[in-house]
């Protein structure tokens, strides 16, 4: 109970204009960033003020000192509690222009021999189609893929209806989905020490090098430039993330050169795959958005040569992203685990 109320205002009271001044400080400049002892200090002066506003709470002689506390102090915690969320949406932003793209640097040769596998069982599928176009019966895993490229081509530009109306977000959560358990499924295979994911990069690849030489053999290359682009720039780069972290789990299970204990690789490298799983899991629900609203459509509905470029696009931007994204002081950070997914990881 108070029982000098002038008193106690006199006291009080350059505390609580120090809080004001402060507070309409951070109000009039957007920018502005206190250093760790302001914020220290206004922590400090929030306290004060909430405990003051306690005492003064059941004295009814003096409502407007009581009402102006409660605003001091709602204005206050405005303040320190956005902070948090500020911060929380830094490490956000952190992790997806500088984590991100620097674990996937950290790890290139895992996603080279990646991409070296998937190129090699391309080969073998391309070359065997070239060879036999009967062996598309036997490569191709759906039906609709081992019939006639130009038949699918007329059906296609000749088509009156919307194949997918009215299902457009469900056949883009399927393509989600799917695209997504396949990733995992590579990442998981590492621990077989990357024969299972290395067996799923080449069997993808073998189906993609099948379908690329069908339809190119047929005349059909602009269709299918059109027909995979959009989404594959995006999808197969995703998958290859994936199948990146399960090379890097398969590498810290072998331990090559690395004399440290199973389970200390194993800690050491897991905020780095949760960070490329993470990855691909945005890569993929972008991928499967555009393979729904956009490549499914094709001339005269939408052009060719539109549908190209737009997937050249998206390709270059990933290519930037994940290979100059993040450089700099914040980089090396991430590169040595005190990024934020990493750290949180760990914790």
């Amino acid at each position: 109970m108070i029982i000098d109320l002038q008193r106690f205002m006199a006291e009080q009271g350059s505390l609580w204009r120090e809080l004001e001044a402060m507070l309409t400080r951070l109000e009039n400049d957007l920018a502005l960033r206190l250093t760790l002892d302001e914020v220290r200090r206004l922590h400090y002066l929030y306290q004060r003020a909430s405990a003051d506003l306690a005492r003064v709470a059941t004295f009814s002689a003096e409502p407007e000192m009581r009402r102006y506390l409660e605003t001091l102090v709602a204005r206050a915690y405005g303040h320190v509690h956005a902070g948090s969320a500020r911060a929380g949406r830094l490490r956000l932003g952190t992790w997806l222009l500088v984590v991100l793209p620097a674990t996937f640097r950290r790890h290139r040769r895992a996603f080279q021999l990646a991409v070296a596998m998937t190129l090699v069982g391309a080969g073998f599928g391309g070359g065997a189609v070239g060879l036999d176009p009967r062996a598309k019966d036997v490569l191709m895993p759906f039906l609709h893929l081992r019939g006639s490229p130009g038949e699918r081509v007329r059906r296609e530009e000749t088509a009156n209806t919307d194949p997918l109306d009215g299902h457009r977000g469900q056949f883009a959560a399927t393509l989600m989905t799917h695209n997504l358990r396949v990733s995992i499924f590579a990442m998981a295979a590492g621990m077989t020490w990357g024969i299972g994911t290395l067996a799923l990069l080449f069997y993808n690849g073998v189906i993609l090098g099948a379908i690329c030489a069908d339809y190119i053999l047929a005349g059909e290359g602009v269709f299918l430039a059109g027909w995979l682009l959009p989404h594959g720039a995006v999808e197969i780069p995703a998958i290859l993330l994936g199948s990146q972290a399960g090379l890097v789990l398969a590498g810290a299970l072998i331990g090559w050169g690395n004399r440290k204990r199973l389970r200390q690789r194993l800690r050491e490298i897991a905020p780095d795959v949760i960070t490329l799983m993470a990855g691909v899991a945005l890569l993929l629900a972008w991928a499967g958005a555009v393979e729904s609203f956009f490549s499914q459509y094709h001339e005269p509905v939408v052009p060719y040569w539109a549908k190209i470029g737009f997937g050249c696009v998206e390709l270059v931007l990933l290519t930037l992203y994940l290979g100059c994204a993040g450089r700099g002081p914040q980089a090396d950070a991430a590169a040595n685990g005190r990024g934020g997914a990493a750290e949180g990881a760990r914790k």
